[in-house]
């Protein structure tokens, strides 16, 4: 019965993508809703702001999802297309950010900070080596260890 229910409940969320696009903007070529399809997974939500406008039910990505379909009718590339959505929106309505001068730190930051974390925890096992650890043993702890050994 659980079992059921965990399966009924998955297959509800796995479609649930499905439900964003409406069939009213579906374009009526194939290939044009295939890009259309392959642009608004790269664009951003701007109102739920971590999903793509493909699988939002949000009215700006109604509307954005329609703004890409009439671009793409009207004979834009894809390049044209994501290029005029972000010079209506700005970067950050992409998911992936171009590499640019200005998203370097963006793209840059978790390479260096690896590279700094590695470097530092080689820093610091080189210090450890050398030195001992622990307290040197009493004379009578090394009494009774040698007397330990020889047996």
């Amino acid at each position: 019965m659980i079992r059921q229910l965990f399966l009924a409940l998955a297959l509800f969320f796995a479609a649930a993508p499905a439900f964003a696009v409406n069939p009213d903007e579906v374009l009526p070529d194939p290939t044009l809703e295939t890009r259309a399809r392959t642009i608004s997974a790269e664009l951003r939500c701007m109102v739920c702001q971590n999903q793509s406008i493909d699988d939002s039910n949000a009215d700006l990505a109604r509307d954005l999802r329609l703004l890409v379909r009439k671009r793409l009718a009207d004979g834009d590339s894809d390049k044209q297309v994501l290029d005029y959505i972000v010079s209506r929106y700005g970067e950050f309505v992409l998911l992936k950010p171009r590499f640019t001068e200005k998203t370097l730190l963006l793209w840059g930051a978790p390479i260096t900070l690896f590279v700094v974390g590695g470097l530092a925890l080689a820093v610091y096992a080189r210090r450890r080596a050398g030195k001992p650890t622990g307290t040197r043993l009493t004379p009578e702890e090394e009494a009774r260890l040698s007397e330990i050994l020889d047996k």
